[in-house]
C-alpha cells in the first residue's frame, strides 16, 4: 500500500494499492501501444483535449487545493494558485504546439531540405511532492501535445494528487493510457527507466536523485531532462528599493512554506543596506501566519514530512553551532504535524550549512558583503544554478549583471525568479540540465529528424 499522511496532524488521509513491477510492465506496454495512434491525431484535436484539462483544472481548483493541502500540506490559497496556473500551461501548449513544431526548411543544395520534430514515445515523469499538480502539467502539457505518451511516477506522499491528475486527462477525453499514473515505489521506478519502451526521461527532484537516474537514462542511452535543487541568490544593493525588495525576498522565501527549488534561499546584502534590510525583512518574516493549510489566512503551512522538518532544524543548529546569528525562529514547535517557523539567520558565511546546502523550508540565510563585486562572487559561490535576483534602482546595472554575471538557468531584476509556460525554465551545475516550458520545453521530447529531397 501506498499511503498519503496530512503533515498538519499526522493523521492518515488514504491508503492505495501499490502496482505490481508486473502491472507497472504492463502499462507501459500499454502507454506504447497507444503511442501508434496518439502521434498521428491532428494538432488541433490534441489542442482541443488540452484545453479541456484546462477547463478541468480551473473548475476542480478547489478540490485540489484541499487534497494538496491534506497530503503535503500546502495552504489551500497556493493550492487553487497552483490549479490555475497549470491551466494556463495547457492553454498555452494549445495554442502554440503546431506553431513550436512546425517544419523548418533548411536551403541546402537539395530540392528541398528541412527539419521536422517528430515524437519519441513513452515518456516516464518522477516527479516531486511540492508542486504536485504543477510540476506535473508543466511536463506533460507540452510532451503529449508533442505527440509523445506520458506514464507518471509520483513522489510517495501524493499519490491521491497522482491520480488526481490521471483523472483530469481520462475526464477531458484523453484515450486511456495516453496518460497513466504508476503507483509503484523507487526500486520499480529504476526498473520503469530501463523498460524498453521508455524512450526518455524527465526528473524533477533532489541532486541526489537526477544523478541516479542520469546514470540510468544514460546506460540505456536514453535523453533525460533533470530539474534539480537550488540555492537561489538574492543581491540586495545599496541602491535597491528595500520596501520592494523586502516584500518580494519574503515572498518567495516563504512560497509553498519554503519548500520550493527557485524560493529565495541566500540573501546576499551589501553593508550599506544591511541594517535597514534585516530589521524590514525580519519583522516580514515574523509577520507571516502558520498554522492549518486549510484555513484561508494561512501563509505559512507545515513542512511536508516530519524527517525533512528535522533535518532543515538540523542544518539552522549546525550553522549556529558555526557563528551564524539567529535573528528569528529557529525553534520547532511543540504539538502534531511537521511546522517549521519562518527563521532568519544572518552572519552566514562559507563553510556553514546555510551558505553550502539547500534549504527546503522557510529558513533565510542573510550574507553579508562589501560591494557589488563581492556580492556577484558569493552568489556563484554554489554548486546549484538554477535561478538569482537582483535588487536595483538602476535597472541596466540590474540587468548587465542578471545577463553576465550570475551563473543560473533564470535570473530576474528587481522580482521573485519563477517559472512560466512562456519561457523556458531550468538550471546548470547541479541544479541540472534541459529546458521545460516556452519553445525549446516542448522541442527536448522529439527527434528533430532532417529530411533531404535530392
Amino acid at each position: 500500500m501506498i499511503t498519503a499522511i496530512n503533515p498538519a496532524t499526522g493523521e492518515t488521509v488514504a491508503s492505495y494499492p501499490a502496482m505490481t513491477t508486473l502491472d507497472m510492465r504492463a502499462a507501459i506496454a500499454a502507454a506504447d501501444r497507444q503511442f501508434a495512434a496518439w502521434r498521428r491525431v491532428p494538432f488541433s484535436e490534441r489542442a482541443r483535449l488540452m484545453r479541456e484539462v484546462g477547463a478541468l483544472l480551473r473548475t476542480r481548483a478547489g478540490v485540489l487545493a484541499e487534497l494538496m493541502a491534506r497530503e503535503m500540506g500546502k495552504p489551500v490559497t497556493a493550492g487553487r494558485a497552483e490549479a490555475v496556473k497549470c491551466a494556463t500551461a495547457c492553454d498555452y501548449y494549445a495554442e502554440h504546439a503546431e506553431e513550436f513544431l512546425a517544419d523548418e526548411p533548411v536551403a541546402t543544395e537539395a530540392a528541398r531540405s528541412y527539419v521536422t520534430c517528430q515524437p519519441l514515445g513513452v515518456v516516464l515523469a518522477v516527479m516531486p511532492w511540492n508542486f504536485p499538480l504543477w510540476q506535473v502539467l508543466r511536463f506533460a502539457a507540452p510532451t503529449l501535445m508533442a505527440g509523445n505518451v506520458v506514464v507518471l511516477k509520483h513522489a510517495s506522499n501524493v499519490p491521491g494528487c497522482a491520480l488526481a491528475v490521471e483523472e483530469l486527462f481520462r475526464d477531458a477525453g484523453f484515450p486511456a493510457g495516453v496518460f497513466r499514473t504508476l503507483l509503484i515505489d523507487s526500486t520499480q521506478a529504476r526498473a520503469a527507466v530501463r523498460h524498453p519502451k521508455v524512450r526518455a526521461v524527465s526528473l524533477t527532484g533532489s541532486t541526489a536523485a537526477g544523478r541516479a537516474v542520469a546514470r540510468q537514462a544514460g546506460g540505456g542511452l536514453k535523453k533525460s531532462v533533470l530539474e534539480l535543487g537550488g540555492s537561489d541568490p538574492y543581491l540586495i544593493l545599496e541602491d535597491a528599493d528595500l520596501e520592494l525588495a523586502v516584500e518580494t525576498c519574503a515572498m518567495s522565501r516563504l512560497l509553498n512554506s519554503g519548500q520550493s527549488c527557485i524560493a529565495a534561499k541566500r540573501f546576499i546584502v551589501v553593508e550599506a543596506v544591511r541594517e535597514e534590510f534585516e530589521r524590514r525583512f525580519v519583522a516580514r518574516m515574523a509577520a507571516a501566519r502558520m498554522g492549518d493549510p486549510l484555513d484561508e489566512a494561512t501563509e505559512v503551512g507545515p513542512q511536508a514530512r516530519r524527517d525533512l522538518r528535522d533535518q532543515l532544524h538540523d542544518q539552522v543548529s549546525r550553522s549556529i553551532a558555526k557563528g551564524a546569528r539567529l535573528l528569528l525562529g529557529g525553534v520547532v514547535p511543540d504539538g502534531p504535524g511537521a511546522f517549521y517557523p519562518p527563521t532568519v539567520l544572518t552572519d552566514v558565511r562559507k563553510g556553514m550549512a546555510a551558505y553550502t546546502e539547500e534549504l527546503f523550508g522557510p529558513v533565510a540565510a542573510i550574507i553579508p558583503v562589501r560591494n557589488e563585486r563581492a556580492a556577484i562572487k558569493a552568489a556563484n559561490d554554489s554548486v546549484f544554478g538554477l535561478g538569482a535576483a537582483v535588487f536595483t534602482r538602476d535597472t541596466e546595472r540590474g540587468e548587465r549583471i542578471a545577463r553576465e554575471e550570475l551563473a543560473a538557468g533564470s535570473c530576474f531584476v528587481n522580482a521573485l525568479v519563477r517559472s512560466d509556460p512562456r519561457l523556458p525554465f531550468g538550471g546548470i551545475k547541479e541544479s541540472g540540465y534541459g529546458r521545460e516550458l516556452g519553445r525549446e520545453g516542448i522541442r527536448e521530447f522529439v527527434n528533430l529528424k532532417t529530411v533531404y529531397l535530392a
